[in-house]
């Protein structure tokens, strides 16, 4: 591949993976609330739904989603109702009683179940698929004789790229944590924050044309 577009695609890769979105929310609102680990462990969750999404791209289920309002009105419903359940199961968490009144917070989730969430955000999100079928072949020159393994090597980048900020993210969110950590329940209002935001998602995913 032309080195020249390939550097250009490493650029839009951190630029595209800087921007706010559910993805950047799920993390900071679990490493807010849980700490680094939890942080790295949905950041895994995400990547692994990214991979979906682009061996899906790569294989043609993306071209399904591009051309069938069913299949995108379908996947697009259910992201809508999971971004939904997970901002309402934020917003309506209680205090956990074994903490003390001075320092409340949502109950802790378990890993399993913060991967899992990570994956859903994004495996449940047409426009993910719809995104890497339009970006990536941008960058794939024409004379590529294997479209598929150069589509698949660049979604590689785009992993490693985005693994890398996540992990950063939830790193910097944990450190946050633990300089504020005096403050009043400080990650439990964050998780009411995140879960506002979560609904704000869930709507604007659930009213997306096909």
């Amino acid at each position: 591949m032309d080195v020249t577009n390939l550097w250009a695609f490493v650029l839009s890769c951190l630029l595209l993976n800087i921007l706010p979105g559910p993805d950047s929310l799920y993390i900071i609102a679990r490493a807010a609330s849980q700490g680094a680990k939890a942080g790295i462990v949905a950041t895994l969750g995400i990547i692994s739904g990214v991979s979906v999404h682009i061996l899906g791209a790569a294989v043609g289920l993306g071209a399904l989603l591009a051309t069938s309002a069913w299949a995108f009105t379908a996947v697009k419903l259910a992201g809508c109702l999971y971004l939904l359940y997970l901002g309402i199961s934020l917003l309506v968490a209680k205090r956990d009683n074994i903490d003390t009144v001075e320092k409340p917070h949502v109950k802790p989730a378990s890993f399993r179940r913060i991967y899992t969430g990570g994956v859903l955000t994004n495996v449940l999100n047409p426009k993910v698929a719809l995104f890497f079928l339009a970006f990536v072949p941008q960058f794939i020159p024409a004379d590529v004789v294997n479209k598929t393994q150069a589509f698949i090597s660049l979604g590689g980048i785009f992993v490693f790229t985005g693994t890398l900020w996540c992990i950063l993210l939830a790193l910097a969110t944990a450190f946050m944590r633990t300089k504020l950590g005096g403050v009043k329940g400080l990650g439990f209002w964050l998780n009411k924050a995140a879960g506002g935001l979560f609904v704000y998602f869930g709507v604007k995913l659930g009213l997306a044309s096909a």
